[in-house]
């Protein structure tokens, strides 16, 4: 048997990129966190934490997924505040972020991995 890489479990599978719906949000349970994943009409999937900073609810999985420019944002469902799906930071408080999370898709499954090092 081949030696596990001792990163191995960094990256855990969530779902397959197609059934995530496009500009919808859905909730995953990742390392211990919930986390929002979200999969936008050029097909990116990003990942932020599910808690909105501002309403003090786990809602953000349920937000509005838009673009200002060319920065794509959640909008929390709670109090409209934008989020880059990107960074996790607010485009509307520069004081506040919520966690953004490494994703990658490989052969369609979803990978989330660890919180993003420079981001919220």
């Amino acid at each position: 048997m081949a030696p596990r890489s001792p990163h191995a479990e960094e990256w855990q599978p969530v779902c397959r990129v197609a059934e995530l719906e496009v500009e919808r949000g859905v909730t995953a349970l990742v390392h211990g966190q919930a986390i929002a994943i979200f999969r936008t009409t050029d097909d990116h999937v990003y990942a932020l934490g599910n808690h909105d900073p501002f309403a003090k609810a786990s809602v953000i999985a349920r937000g509005i997924v838009g673009t200002r420019g060319d920065i794509p944002f959640v909008a929390s469902p709670a109090h409209r505040h934008a989020f880059d799906l990107r960074s996790g930071k607010c485009l509307d408080d520069a004081h506040v972020s919520v966690p953004a999370y490494d994703v990658k898709v490989v052969e369609g499954v979803v990978l989330v991995g660890h919180r993003k090092v420079n981001a919220a």
